[in-house]
């Protein structure tokens, strides 16, 4: 299930796409998997149907999911989930890795802080498998 957090400073219609393609690296959702849809995930979600629309129609963009008019939203096999998106992530990484090296932070303060996010990470998925979404809003 997709996770929404709304103290994260990301859009919400971002974390939606990340949610459904981390959904797809991790193997939950594969190759022509049928996506819920939008108002599907929209009500199960709890956000309006225009910030699901604008994720699929980004994905879909990108590559990554296609539509079939009147069959509904699928995984797209054709599209190389090893290498495009994580090509993009490492630049941003290098980019931001770069930065803090800069502002004299440690190498050792930056692998601290990269093991406590995978650890964060790994909890996370946990989550998701047992099926709940995140909601700090207080609804």
């Amino acid at each position: 299930m997709i996770q929404l957090n709304y103290r994260d400073p990301r859009p919400i219609y971002e974390q939606v796409k990340d949610g459904i393609r981390k959904l797809a690296y991790s193997g939950v959702l594969g190759p022509d998997d049928k996506l819920p849809s939008v108002r599907e995930l929209a009500m199960k979600l709890a956000i309006n149907p225009n910030t699901i629309s604008r994720a699929y129609k980004e994905l879909e963009q990108e590559g990554f999911i296609y539509t079939v008019t009147g069959k509904g939203t699928f995984i797209n096999q054709e599209f190389d989930l090893n290498d495009s998106r994580k090509e993009e992530l490492w630049q941003q990484f290098e980019k931001a890795a770069k930065g803090l090296l800069e502002m004299v932070v440690t190498e050792e303060e930056m692998s601290e802080r990269v093991r406590k996010l995978c650890k964060t990470l790994d909890e996370g998925t946990e989550d998701a498998e047992k099926g709940g979404s995140t909601d700090d809003s207080g609804k």
